[in-house]
């Protein structure tokens, strides 16, 4: 009877102990946060990126074409770079460190030039008393949301890896050990005899 309430005491709900092993994992690592921001972030760019490149060659504004083509690059250089400057269970890379916030500083510089591009076309339009959306060039509404969204969760990204020494040591005081009853009353054991 005793050993069944040891058993059920170790082995809590299946949803607590997932969240438990899920602690237990970002306490190892806590960089996976951000990493998981930058993964989603090339996602929402990447998914969408046949609209983008349509807006790209509609509108040819100054610098998109190469925004576009940066983006791209440099978000999956900024894996790489990502990996490198947060080795597991080993301290930060300081240079892999500035070279990874140059890097998502560029993807940042690339979005807002893009998003210049297309406000651009549609002051030009506008003056010219026509209208840049309509029925066959809804990709260019799509694209202009997909680059603003991009542009949120990259700062997003930015602040979690800035922060992360901040946020990981709250994450490292989160218990997680499971409460075993009956150990209270264990007493010390003496190895000074054993040899």
């Amino acid at each position: 009877m005793a050993k069944d309430t040891v058993n059920k005491q170790a082995n809590p709900s299946g949803a607590k102990e997932l969240v438990r092993k899920m602690l237990v994992g970002l306490k190892r690592q806590p960089a996976m946060i951000p990493m998981l921001a930058l993964v989603i972030a090339f996602l929402v760019y990447s998914i969408r990126l046949s609209n983008i490149s349509d807006t790209t060659a509609r509108i040819q504004g100054s610098g998109m074409g190469l925004a576009g083509f940066a983006t791209m690059l440099f978000s999956m250089l900024s894996f790489v770079a990502f990996l490198n400057t947060f080795p597991r269970r080993k301290k930060t890379n300081i240079p892999m460190l500035i070279i990874l916030l140059v890097m998502l500083g560029i993807i940042i510089v690339c979005d807002f030039i893009y998003i210049r591009g297309i406000n651009a076309a549609y002051a030009r339009a506008a003056a010219e008393g026509t209208t840049l959306i309509n029925e066959n060039t809804g990709y260019i509404a799509r694209a202009l949301t997909i680059v603003r969204v991009h542009r949120v969760i990259m700062f997003i990204v930015v602040g979690l890896v800035v922060l992360l020494p901040v946020y990981g040591k709250m994450i490292r005081n989160i218990k997680t050990s499971i409460e075993v009853e009956g150990n209270e009353n264990m007493g010390e054991i003496d190895i000074s005899g054993e040899e």
